[in-house]
C-alpha cells in the first residue's frame, strides 16, 4: 500500500535539510574565516529557494517547501531571532549608552547617513537605465529605498560576529551595539516614509508612548517577583513587545530589541542567561537563517546586475567606513578603532534582505535591483570577518583563544 507523506514528515524532511547542507558545507569545506557558519546558511536558503532550487527542481521545491512547510518554518523563525535579539537588548547597558549619548548620536547618525548618500548617488545614476525602479515606485522612493539599503546594518548577524570575535561583553562591543540598535530602530522608520505610510507613522508614534508607560509597570513587576517567575514574564513581554511593534510597522525585530534593553541584566542568573543565547543559536536560528532565503526569488539578470552590485558594495562599505571614520575624528578615537567598527557596522545580509524583500514586494524595485541588493549584502557580511580579525589582533583588543596567530577565526 503507497504511503501518502504528510506535512508532519514533510516539515522533518525540511528541518533535515536546513540544518545538515550549511552545516556538512561549513565544515568539510572549512569556509570558517571568509564565510561564517551564519553566511554559510543564508547562502544555503537563497540557494534552496525559489530562486535556484526553485527553478531547477520545481517539482521537489514545492513539494518539500510547500505552504504549510513554509508557515511552520516561519513560525519557529520569528520567535526564535526575537529571543536572539532581546538577548542582545539585554546584553546593551543601558545607563552606559545615556550617558555616552553624544557619541552614540553622532556615530549612529554619521554611519547611517554617509552610506545612505553614498548608495542615493549609486540609485540615481541606476534611473538613468531601463530596468531598476519598479512599476510601484516614484523616483525619490526608489533613490532613498535604495540608498538605505546601502547603510543598513543586520544587528542579529553583528551580535553573531561579536560573540565569535569575543567583543559583546566588552566596552567595545557595548559601543558597537549601541550605534547599530539606534540605526537598527531608524531604518524602520525611513522605510515608513519611503513607502508614504502615515498611519504607520502614526502607530509608531502610539507605540512608543505606550511602550513607555509599560516600561514603568514592567519594571516594577520585574523587581517584586520572585526570580524563576521573571523568566516567564519575560517571554510573556517578549510576545506583546513585538506584537506591538509589528503592528506599528516598525518591525518585530525592533520590539524584541526594545524588549531587552528595558531589563536589567542582573534580574537573571549570567549563566543562565548565556545558555539560553547558545541554544537558542544552536537549535532555532538555523531555521530563521534559512528561511528568509527560502522566501527569496531572484533573477541574475545579466552582467548589468553584477556591475550594479559591485557599484553599491563599493557605495555601502565606502560609506559606511567614511562615516565611520569622521565620527572616530570628531569624537577623537584613538588611531584603528573607527576601521574595526566601520567593517563590524557595514555587515548586513539578513536584514538588507529583508529589507530589499519589502521594497520588491512594493513594486518599488524590480528584481534585478533585489538581485544586485542581495549579492552586494551577502559580499559585504563575507567581507567582515577578514577584514576584522587582523584590526582586533592588532589592536590588542581581541581576547584570548577568538583569533589564531595567523589571524584566523578559530572554529567551535
Amino acid at each position: 500500500m503507497q504511503h501518502a507523506i504528510t506535512t508532519t514528515e514533510l516539515f522533518l524532511i525540511a528541518m533535515a535539510v536546513i540544518f545538515a547542507v550549511p552545516y556538512l558545507v561549513w565544515r568539510l569545506l572549512r569556509t570558517d574565516y571568509w564565510a561564517p557558519l551564519v553566511v554559510v546558511q543564508i547562502i544555503a536558503g537563497i540557494l534552496l529557494g525559489p530562486g535556484v532550487l526553485g527553478r531547477a527542481m520545481p517539482e521537489l521545491h514545492a513539494t518539500v517547501f510547500n505552504p504549510d512547510v513554509i508557515t511552520a518554518l516561519n513560525g519557529l523563525a520569528w520567535w526564535a531571532v526575537m529571543l536572539f535579539v532581546m538577548i542582545a537588548g539585554i546584553e546593551l547597558d543601558v545607563r552606559q549608552a545615556w550617558a555616552n549619548r553624544r557619541e552614540t548620536g553622532v556615530t549612529a547618525g554619521l554611519a547611517l547617513g554617509v552610506p545612505l548618500l553614498a548608495g542615493a548617488a549609486v540609485a540615481l545614476g541606476m534611473l538613468g537605465f531601463v530596468g531598476w525602479i519598479g512599476t510601484g515606485g516614484r523616483p525619490w522612493q526608489f533613490v532613498v529605498g535604495v540608498g538605505m539599503a546601502c547603510a543598513v546594518t543586520a544587528l542579529p548577524i553583528l551580535i553573531l560576529l561579536m560573540e565569535k570575535l569575543q567583543l559583546l561583553r566588552s566596552h567595545l562591543g557595548q559601543r558597537i551595539l549601541r550605534y547599530a540598535s539606534l540605526d537598527d530602530i531608524a531604518i524602520w522608520g525611513v522605510l515608513a516614509l519611503v513607502l508614504m505610510d502615515w498611519e504607520r507613522i502614526g502607530r509608531q508614534v502610539a507605540f512608543l508612548l505606550a511602550f513607555a508607560l509599560a516600561c514603568v509597570a514592567f519594571r516594577r513587576l520585574m523587581r517584586a517577583i520572585p526570580a524563576r517567575d521573571r523568566w516567564f514574564t519575560m517571554l510573556i513581554w517578549l510576545a506583546v513587545c513585538g506584537l506591538g511593534a509589528d503592528w506599528a510597522g516598525l518591525h518585530y525585530m525592533v520590539g524584541a530589541f526594545l524588549a531587552g534593553v528595558v531589563m536589567d541584566g542582573e534580574w537573571f542568573e549570567r549563566e543562565t542567561l548565556d545558555l539560553l543565547r547558545h541554544h537558542v543559536l544552536l537549535v532555532m536560528m538555523p531555521v530563521f537563517f534559512l528561511s528568509t532565503g527560502l522566501r527569496t526569488s531572484w533573477e541574475v539578470g545579466g552582467a548589468a546586475v553584477f556591475v550594479a552590485a559591485g557599484a553599491l558594495l563599493v557605495a555601502s562599505v565606502a560609506g559606511k567606513l567614511a562615516g565611520v571614520h569622521l565620527a572616530g575624528r570628531l569624537l577623537r578615537w584613538p588611531p584603528g578603532e573607527a576601521s574595526m567598527i566601520g567593517w563590524l557596522l557595514q555587515t548586513k545580509a539578513l536584514i538588507m534582505i529583508i529589507f530589499a524583500n519589502i521594497l520588491v514586494d512594493k513594486a518599488i524595485i524590480t528584481s534585478a535591483t533585489f538581485t544586485a541588493l542581495l549579492l552586494m549584502a551577502v559580499a559585504s557580511t563575507m567581507l567582515t570577518i577578514p577584514m576584522v580579525a587582523p584590526k582586533l589582533r592588532s589592536l590588542g583588543t581581541v581576547a584570548s583563544g577568538a583569533a589564531d596567530p595567523a589571524g584566523r577565526v578559530r572554529q567551535p
